[in-house]
């Protein structure tokens, strides 16, 4: 099959809403606040897709999303192809064995095995008190980045994901210790993505990140279907919290960064 460049919208949502919690992320893509960030490439057969791979590049660094609930095969034949197309330098999130297929013309880091956790127990949000909550928005950006400066180097915050309101913290004293946000939301498609989620070095162990999650979760499910989250599988504190919270893996998958061993001239 050869790969062709997708547009449309419908074909891709009915693709990926047969698994919505591994294709959360691309389905959130489709909403208007990100689909002129997206490029789709997919083999497909009769009008239908086979295999679809995503490159976003709304982040600093774009970012290559290619799943598969199936046998890798197919997925790494699609990536393959379309090897020529891609940025010199990029992050991405693949399944299996997926990245062995860009190591001839990448150098590739591994960031390590993920978890996919999915919001399946919405019963368990109730054991939180959320009194202390507040809701931040656009008026935060500064303090907010501050707040990741100090409390999560080097995490992946769009301040713009602050238009969708669904950002919450816990000040101590106005002093805000500890933040839950979204990396996906969409209304439309009915998904959202936990992201973001930090707490102050000096108010950690305190339960904190799962009481402002509980409360994003609460509100999010209000307006979608599907809530999940990605989490390192090492990070076995964090995974304990989530599924206090209700969460529960769905599917692995690891992260790369890639950069062309074609040096630059």
């Amino acid at each position: 099959m050869k790969a062709v460049c997708i547009h449309d919208q419908d074909k891709i949502a009915a693709f990926l809403r047969r698994h919505p919690f591994l294709h959360l992320y691309s389905l959130g893509d489709l909403d208007d606040f990100f689909w002129h960030y997206t490029t789709w490439y997919a083999f497909t057969q009769n009008g239908e897709i086979k295999q679809l791979v995503l490159l976003y590049t709304g982040t600093s660094l774009p970012v290559l999303l290619g799943f598969t609930e199936e046998p890798t095969d197919l997925m790494k034949d699609l990536v393959r192809s379309i090897i020529y197309l891609l940025p010199r330098q990029f992050y991405a999130h693949l399944s299996g064995d997926v990245a062995t297929v860009l190591a001839d013309d990448y150098e590739v880091r591994s960031h390590g095995l993920h978890y996919k956790m999915a919001l399946t127990n919405l019963v368990s949000l109730n054991a939180f008190d959320t009194s202390d909550v507040i809701l931040l928005s656009v008026i935060n950006k500064a303090e907010l980045k501050e707040f990741y400066r100090v409390s999560y180097p080097g995490n992946w915050f769009e301040p713009r994901m602050l238009e969708t309101g669904y950002y919450y913290g816990i000040r101590r004293k106005e002093v805000l210790v500890s933040v839950a946000g979204v990396h996906i939301y969409s209304q439309s498609y009915k998904v959202a993505a936990l992201g973001n989620i930090a707490t102050h070095p000096q108010f950690r162990r305190q339960g904190l990140a799962g009481v402002v999650c509980a409360k994003l979760c609460q509100e999010l499910s209000q307006t979608v279907d599907y809530i999940g989250l990605n989490v390192k599988a090492d990070n076995s504190k964090a995974i304990a919290c989530y599924t206090k919270l209700g969460f529960e893996p769905v599917a692995t998958y690891e992260e790369y960064s890639l950069r062309n061993k074609i040096p630059d001239f």
